[in-house]
């Protein structure tokens, strides 16, 4: 080693390397196991040149992205009234590497069986990555099923599926691919949207509306069009408002101001008012919560691919660090504590990802088989409650890991710790979650027969499980009502349960351990309490490979 120079006063030393670039799909066996087990391998090919592309150019781009935040621009500099949302360039090209590898379209434009689990595995790559561009890509995909209702939207849900990305501010006439937003929520009514105050005017032609009203969060305000609930004189009704009207003239949709948000920084939420904004009607007029519910269900399916993955990233992040920092003489991954906290994240980590892929196995066999629908029916709800509510606190141990280099802006940690908290707010809290799963219990029977089936094809497998699962029967049979101020407890049981069962069908590694420290008694209330006698270098060596 050369000597320093005198003024000099130390030398770098006892750091990581950069973390990227790295394959995220050859670096990930949980997800490659996955969807080997949950598809039929038809999409491999596009999975892992993704992953690669994510894991190296999608990374890199992502700082400046959310670095740079949008910025709202309602006039231009004569005056008029232009309503327009700034991003940094690096932001509309990871939207574009996103959607021509299909994270937004796939499932429609290659619509055969398998679409939807290598869709959500795209997803689940793209998000560790860059999870604020992940709310346009979600709603886009989401919102192809509900446009398809309405014979004179099929353009707009064949272009929302294009692997094509134009962010102009042009009408989609001028376009091959196109961006969807959404706008429920209302200041007085929050997930009560059937208190929603914006009216719908019926006019002359078949369909075509005008809205007046507010939506408190319109969410990616720069997409070609928005589904959004208004009230009609039947009742609560979805309409498409696009940002252009057919006539080529801009639409009367006023941007008021940009949401200042915790994180998400990449990506805008807005305040809007509709000044007899145009609006395409979907469905029939007082069906507007009916019409919207399929996308609804895709996206709290890819609020659980999202939490999913910022466990994952946060995950990798932190054993690479565990690898390479020396402490008190040794690497940090070979001390007892470390690995106890590093193996801990890895079991919760695997066993959401291996629920949300089975849920996206539920959605892609749906069509065909009622039972995978009733199941995709309620398991979306009880996922979103329990994977979303872990995120946070996970994504805090693996900062830990990181002491203060996990908190400072230059790493990923802090993005992904201020992005935490969003998929257990998005598409209805926990709260919200759980009420659901009480009402489709009660009122569609279909979804816990088809809940406790699938439970029952793991009995036998774990002692532990079938304890569990001896003590959630008597509701899922009906023998014991369910009340509203215990439904948190039950439904936390079903989402634990609900892993246990893939991860012990799946015959993983980490089935055994999850079973004993998350259904039995060897489990503290922190990560890192896991008891001295599991595999932690079998659990361990599955992680991340080791680079040069």
């Amino acid at each position: 080693m050369e000597p320093l120079p005198p003024f000099a006063t130390h030398r770098v030393e006892n750091q990581p390397p950069e973390f990227a670039p790295r394959d995220l799909w050859a670096d990930d066996i949980a997800l490659r196991e996955a969807v080997a087990r949950e598809g039929d391998g038809d999409f491999v090919d596009a999975l892992a040149t993704y992953g690669a592309l994510a894991g190296d150019e999608v990374y890199r781009l992502s700082f400046d992205a959310h670095r740079d935040r949008p910025r709202l621009r309602t006039h231009d500099r004569f005056g008029q009234r232009i309503d327009l949302v700034e991003f940094h360039p690096h932001y509309h090209r990871i939207m574009q590497a996103a959607i021509e590898h299909g994270v937004a379209g796939l499932s429609w434009a290659q619509p055969r069986p398998g679409a939807h689990i290598a869709r959500a595995a795209l997803s689940y790559l793209h998000h560790q990555v860059e999870p604020g561009s992940s709310c346009p890509l979600t709603m886009t995909h989401a919102a192809v099923p509900v446009l398809r209702h309405a014979p004179a939207l099929v353009e707009w849900a064949h272009k929302a599926a294009a692997p094509y990305y134009d962010p102009r501010d042009v009408t989609i006439t001028h376009k091959q691919g196109i961006t969807l937003g959404m706008g429920m929520t209302e200041k007085q009514g929050g997930s009560d949207v059937r208190a929603n105050a914006t009216r719908a005017t019926p006019l002359a032609a078949e369909g075509e509306y005008l809205l007046v009203g507010h939506k408190w969060f319109f969410s990616a305000p720069m997409s070609d069009g928005f589904l959004v609930l208004a009230q009609a004189p039947a009742g609560l009704t979805c309409f498409l408002l696009p940002r252009w009207r057919p006539d080529d003239s801009k639409n009367a949709l006023r941007l008021m101001r940009l949401k200042d948000k915790l994180g998400d920084w990449s990506n805008a939420s807005s305040e809007v008012e509709f000044a007899d904004a145009w609006a395409y009607r979907i469905g029939e007029e007082g069906r507007g919560i009916a019409t919207i519910i399929e996308m609804v269900m895709l996206t709290r399916l890819d609020c659980m691919l999202g939490s999913s993955a910022q466990m994952r990233m946060a995950l990798a992040q932190a054993i690479h660090h565990a690898r390479h920092r020396r402490t008190f003489g040794k690497a940090l991954i070979e001390h007892a504590l470390m690995r106890n906290v590093l193996a801990d994240l890895a079991i919760e980590a695997e066993a959401a990802l291996a629920l949300s892929m089975r849920v996206a196995r539920a959605v892609d066999r749906s069509l065909q088989e009622p039972q995978e629908a009733a199941l995709a029916r309620i398991a979306t709800a009880i996922g979103k409650y329990w994977i979303c509510k872990r995120t946070p606190a996970f994504v805090n141990e693996a900062q830990e890991c990181l002491g203060g280099a996990g908190y400072v802006e230059e790493s990923i940690l802090p993005r992904l710790y201020r992005q935490a908290p969003l998929n257990s707010i998005w598409e209805g809290s926990g709260n919200i979650q759980c009420l659901d799963v009480l009402r489709a219990l009660g009122r569609e029977p279909e979804t816990g027969a088809a809940l406790l089936m699938e439970l029952e094809a793991a009995r036998g497998l774990d002692a532990w499980f079938d304890v569990s699962l001896t003590d959630i029967e008597i509701v899922l049979l009906g023998q014991e009502p369910l009340q509203e101020i215990e439904a948190r407890r039950w439904v936390e049981r079903l989402a634990l349960l609900l892993q246990a069962s893939v991860l012990l069908r799946a015959g993983s590694p980490i089935a055994e351990v999850f079973c004993r420290s998350r259904l039995g008694d060897e489990h503290g209330q922190a990560f890192g309490t896991l008891p001295a006698t599991i595999p932690f270098d079998a659990i361990l060596a599955r992680l991340l490979p080791e680079t040069v």
